[in-house]
């Protein structure tokens, strides 16, 4: 069911909107807690120490589809909100080739470069090998991973976050079945994780593709491109910035897990638990700044430039509610969220388990500004401030990744852990700054 959010109250429509997006958000995260937690206690430590030391290489190809679907969603979204249905089936249809293409290409370069990369990030030698199988077979799924996101990024601008929600529920039950079995029963060890996320994530992204291209069908407009250059310029100007922010955060990350692998496996294996929660968090905040993006970009094409101020405001309070919320569950139940993913009988966890509960303390009080940044953010992508918003990510990638080997030396894993909250808050400050000089253009527009 497509949404029109160009008219009626903003507060119920946000908020009607970004629910089924949390909710995905659950669901889809269950995907990798649910690999590590089940190597982590149905394994050993050494197996969830392979998966989280991948973990940043796959952020990386899973910016670039992050990346897309976002660039893909604002063009549509305006489109969409424009009610000009030809140019929207071709953004559609040209976002799905392109990124198809995409993925076949960084499918064979990330199969050949797999081993490098773990190298490079200095991969102890007792879990390489489990960590570069799981890093090709994910490679492998690459196609499933891009279409998902795009089919969701389009559904996403159509005001539609219902339905993939509804695959991604099924698909995450599946993936948590399947973990079981291949883990648990077949004893395939992290081999089987990375096949049971492959099988669900392919089914999943086949039906939203097949329902996505029916739904688009029921738009009635004269005939339209499957494929235009044009069109993908358009859409490349938003996907590009956007993939570039998530691959440089990416990149940061790597950085980072380089630091984290001289400290030693027991905070490798610390960090690899405590990031994944670390993520959840990010991951929903960032949902509600795409539903805040879609609904500006389409304000934006129907000429409602004064709801995209109430749009700000109410994305904002729905961000750092949410951030508060997680901040009070991480700080207090630590210890337990950790041990989820560590076995307590296996007698060489609790310094692991140290190593993942003191990350939390220390970044969780400051997802408050996070989550101010990434509403900001939402706002300057779905108004096309390309630029604006590159300069708030660079910032904040910069900042962390210096910070981290700055304090590591002297402070050890605290200091890699202390580059989130100065990175954040500082990159957050910017956000808001080029939001209201934003906000304050469009106001003149608004009154000429």
């Amino acid at each position: 069911m497509v949404k029109d959010m160009t008219k009626g109250r903003v507060a119920p429509i946000l908020l009607k909107f970004s629910l089924p997006l949390l909710v995905s958000v659950i669901f889809q995260q269950l995907y990798s807690i649910a690999d590590s937690v089940i190597a982590g206690r149905c394994i050993n430590k050494d197996a969830l120490s392979a998966i989280g030391a991948s973990y940043p290489i796959t952020m990386i190809f899973l910016a670039v589809g992050t990346g897309m679907n976002i660039g893909c969603s604002v063009v549509i979204s305006t489109l969409f909100g424009a009610k000009d249905y030809k140019q929207m089936k071709t953004a559609v249809y040209t976002s799905l080739i392109s990124t198809g293409v995409l993925a076949a290409v960084l499918t064979v370069a990330g199969y050949f470069t797999s081993g490098l990369f773990l190298r490079l990030l200095g991969t102890d030698e007792s879990i390489f090998p489990d960590s570069q199988t799981y890093l090709n077979i994910y490679v492998f799924g690459l196609l499933f991973l891009f279409i998902y996101n795009i089919c969701t990024g389009i559904f996403t601008a159509l005001g539609d976050g219902n339905t993939p929600l509804y695959f991604l529920i099924g698909s995450s039950i599946g993936n948590i079945g399947l973990d079981l079995l291949f883990v648990a029963v077949f004893k395939m060890g992290v081999a089987g994780t990375a096949w049971a996320t492959f099988i669900c994530q392919g089914i999943c992204s086949v039906l939203a593709f097949i329902v996505l291209v029916r739904r688009i069908s029921k738009f009635k407009c004269e005939k339209y491109l499957y494929f235009e250059w044009r069109m993908l310029g358009k859409i490349a100007t938003m996907s590009v910035p956007s993939i570039l922010q998530q691959s440089f955060v990416s990149v940061g990350q790597l950085f980072i897990q380089s630091l984290v692998n001289s400290c030693g496996t027991d905070v490798v294996a610390g960090y690899a638990s405590a990031i994944k929660l670390n993520t959840f968090a990010i991951t929903s905040f960032s949902a509600v700044g795409n539903s805040v993006s879609s609904f500006t970009a389409q304000n934006i094409g129907a000429g409602e430039y004064k709801r995209v101020r109430s749009g700000f405001r109410v994305g904002a309070l729905l961000c750092v509610g949410i951030a508060v919320l997680f901040t009070l569950i991480y700080v207090v139940f630590s210890n337990g969220l950790i041990y989820l993913f560590l076995d307590k009988t296996q007698g060489d966890t609790e310094a692991a388990a140290e190593a993942g509960k003191h990350f939390l303390t220390v970044v969780a009080p400051f997802y408050f500004a996070v989550a101010l940044k990434l509403t900001g953010d939402a706002i300057l992508r779905g108004g096309r401030r390309m630029g604006a918003f590159m300069v708030t990510t660079f910032s904040d990638l910069i900042l962390r990744v210096a910070f981290a080997f700055i304090l590591k030396p002297h402070f050890g894993a605290t200091g890699i852990w202390l580059s989130w909250p100065v990175g954040w808050c500082i990159s957050g400050v910017i956000s808001i700054i080029l939001y209201i000089i934003y906000i304050r253009k469009i106001n003149r527009i608004n009154e000429e």
